[in-house]
């Protein structure tokens, strides 16, 4: 097979990709979008079932995705370049499994051509997530939770 024939992602490495690619590579899981618990002591970085406030979590896109940068002062911009520092992205995220040299699963929308087998499949936080915004500071490690698929 060429690669003419290959799918972007096949043929093409994370730095090679155009911004259109880049976008379409997020499979919509939103896990990205959850808050984050890092431990002091060994660094370990935990997730919780807590979302970002700008987050839909129906339909796990973010409400202002333009704006998400200037409006929520954690929010990370994912590029190729900082791609490898950033530690803590799912085993399930796309952009981690290609710099890992590791196929796209299934149920990813660009190999099912379905947006909704991520959440079919179970692998988005749909339906396992509240808003941060209803939590006291106070009480987010209650919150932390280990995803089964990883």
């Amino acid at each position: 097979m060429s690669d003419f024939e290959k799918p972007f992602w096949q043929a093409k490495t994370l730095a090679e990709m155009s911004r259109e690619e880049w976008e379409m590579l997020c499979d919509g899981c939103a896990k990205c979008c959850l808050v984050k618990l890092e431990d002091e002591s060994d660094g370990v970085i935990h997730f919780t079932r807590l979302h970002c406030r700008l987050l839909d979590a129906e339909s796990c896109r973010c409400r202002d995705y333009e704006n998400r940068l200037a409006r929520v002062g954690d929010c990370l911009e994912l590029t190729a370049e900082n791609l490898a520092s950033v530690d803590w992205l799912p085993a399930t995220c796309a952009y981690r499994r290609l710099q890992e040299g590791k196929p796209l699963p299934q149920w990813h929308p660009l190999v099912s051509g379905d947006k909704t087998t991520v959440h079919t499949s179970g692998n988005s936080v749909r339906g396992r997530v509240v808003s941060e915004q209803y939590v006291h500071p106070d009480s987010l490690e209650e919150h932390i939770i280990c995803w089964v698929n990883e």
